[in-house]
């Protein structure tokens, strides 16, 4: 994946999700934290360097903390210095959802679980090689399953 893909899921629509969990807000609020649903069903951020996940950088997978579906693997987290956990790639292609935000003034590309539509932060394209991307991920959006 690269900006090129990113900008034309943003614009003309996401791949296809493994599966769908479409829960509502009521059965959200019995499964996550206060944190996590201000998060990630609000569409909300946490502080920067709020979160030891910055740091952490062991093998494993990441997944949604909402539906559990695996989106980054450890090998592909990198210290961004932004204060928040980045990736240079999802697992799947089809794992992250990709959205156009016009928000807060700027233009930006929002990256939600696509399985079930979690906001999980913002994708740019200011990463490292090979892809170029960053993925800059709010940590309480996502657990550690392996």
């Amino acid at each position: 994946m690269n900006w090129a893909d990113v900008i034309r899921y943003a614009n003309h629509g996401n791949l296809t999700p493994d599966r769908r969990d479409e829960r509502s807000p009521e059965e959200w609020r019995e499964v996550l934290s206060e944190e996590q649903f201000r998060v990630a069903r609000l569409k909300g951020t946490e502080r920067a360097f709020s979160s030891d996940s910055c740091s952490l950088f062991e093998p494993g997978i990441y997944a949604c903390v909402c539906c559990g579906t695996e989106l980054f693997d450890a090998n592909e987290k990198f210290d961004s210095g932004t204060g928040w956990p980045s990736f240079t790639q999802p697992i799947k292609d089809n794992a992250i959802g990709h959205i156009k935000d016009t928000s807060h003034g700027m233009t930006r590309v929002e990256t939600t679980c696509n399985t079930c539509d979690a906001h999980l932060g913002h994708v740019f394209p200011d990463g490292p090689p090979p892809s170029g991307l960053r993925f800059c991920m709010n940590a309480v959006a996502l657990k550690k399953v392996d």
